[in-house]
């Protein structure tokens, strides 16, 4: 049993067979990831001198896009055919669903992009466009102000990092970082330290939107923005707007662009079910789902970190791998347990809804609610774990007596059903199908 969480960031840029085995868990073919045309990975970002991003969670980073090529500065001369150059991943080919794969067709090529940039967009494993992108990227590139609804998983990080690396200028003599990721709190005291100088910044990204503009954090935000100059790009992204974004919109945006494919809230790979169970036999029921699903990965959700602590303890017991993170582990232990399970070393990981935003992790395909939420948002954000970026997923929640009202309810404010529990659930349903590339299934 291990321990730890990641944070929630900021950015800030100038620029312009069995259920379980006991070993490492492998990762799915093309890395990890969401958010481009295949998927992507997550790592810490960096800073510069010209636009502005405010993160509520991880995706991938800036450096990431800008730097996964490491021919990236090569010269590439006129009529040389550059994508030859390029050190792609495996090709991801497990069948996704309508919510990745709905596009209009367009290539990343069409959007002008700056030639470096594109090489890491490939070399990102990202191959096409997906429709959040399609909607934001040409709009963001433009200047405009824009307000994307988009679901969990679905590319959003990507939608926002890619014009905010593109607007850039690198030929610019400014001492400062290009791109700042931080908590609202943190980069308000960077520049309140005069650390960070946002005089000049072009652009602000606001992810997990919802969150950020919350009682927690609104009046944070405003102070933020009133360092920025007034000539500046706002862009909000986040799957869930309650009343606060509008009343943030109508204050700070011009005439922003509308983007909503949120039809449904829910993420259409994810089947979710519901188990009665009492108290006393939830970890009996625990034990017996992780004896009859194939697991590749799964994530384990409780509502308080005394909890997630018993409950990683007795899941060891029980002789599976099992890591725990909440937030009041110190952060340098909250960080290894992440990357570590992102890294596949453990297939279960039991905590809070810490681990409900901006996380990414393409390998699990499992989550389970050991104790229901109390929030529709909530819930939306912890099923979305898994079934990232068009892939399948399985959410199954443990309802006591108590929750059974609370059931009800959150399917009605989501509009989704979520059924009883069969005695045997279709492998099909969270098991991935892997497809050639003319689109014929694989038998594996």
């Amino acid at each position: 049993m291990s321990t730890a969480s990641t944070q929630n960031p900021v950015i800030l840029g100038h620029s312009n067979q069995n259920g379980q085995l006991r070993g490492p868990v492998g990762k799915p073919a093309g890395g990890q990831g969401s958010g481009g045309g295949s998927h992507q990975t997550q790592q810490p970002g960096q800073m510069k001198q010209a636009s502005s991003t405010i993160n509520n969670g991880t995706g991938p980073s800036s450096t990431q896009l800008a730097k996964a090529n490491p021919t990236a500065n090569t010269v590439i001369k006129p009529g040389d055919d550059w994508k030859r150059n390029l050190t792609l991943p495996p090709k991801d080919m497990r069948m996704r669903t309508s919510d990745v794969t709905a596009t209009k067709g367009n290539e990343f090529e069409d959007y002008c992009l700056k030639r470096e940039l594109l090489m890491g967009i490939f070399e990102m494993g990202w191959e096409k466009p997906s429709p959040i992108q399609e909607e934001s990227i040409p709009i963001a590139l433009s200047g405009r102000d824009i307000l994307a609804r988009a679901k969990n998983g679905t590319g959003k990080s990507g939608a926002y990092l890619i014009p905010l690396l593109e607007r850039i200028d690198l030929k610019k003599d400014c001492i400062q970082v290009h791109v700042v990721i931080a908590t609202p709190g943190r980069i308000l005291d960077l520049i309140k330290k005069g650390v960070a100088k946002v005089n000049q910044v072009q652009m602000m990204v606001l992810d997990e939107a919802d969150k950020l503009l919350s009682q927690d954090f609104v009046v944070m935000m405003e102070e933020v923005l009133s360092y920025l100059p007034k000539q500046r790009q706002i862009l909000l992204y986040s799957a869930t707007f309650p009343l606060s974004v509008q009343k943030f919109m109508n204050s700070h945006l011009s005439k922003p662009y509308e983007i909503n494919l949120m039809e449904e809230l829910t993420l259409k790979g994810v089947t979710q079910y519901y188990a009665y169970v009492t108290e006393r036999q939830k970890v009996h029921c625990l034990n017996t789902l992780f004896s009859r699903l194939q697991i590749n990965q799964s994530i384990i959700f409780c509502n308080s970190s005394q909890r997630v602590e018993l409950l990683a303890k007795k899941i060891s017991q029980l002789g599976y791998s099992c890591f725990y993170i909440h937030a009041k582990m110190r952060q340098e232990h909250r960080n290894r347990v992440f990357h570590d399970f992102r890294n596949g070393l453990c297939r279960n990981l039991v905590c809070t809804d810490l681990f409900t935003r901006g996380i990414d992790i393409q390998a699990v395909n499992v989550v389970i609610n050991f104790d229901f939420p109390k929030l529709g948002e909530t819930y939306l954000h912890r099923i979305g774990r898994s079934g990232r970026f068009g892939h399948l997923g399985l959410a199954i929640n443990l309802i006591t007596y108590d929750d059974r009202f609370n059931l009800k309810g959150i399917e009605e404010q989501l509009g989704t059903e979520i059924r009883p529990i069969p005695g045997s659930i279709d492998k099909s349903l969270y098991v991935a199908e892997y497809h050639s590339e003319n689109g014929e299934e694989v038998k594996l």
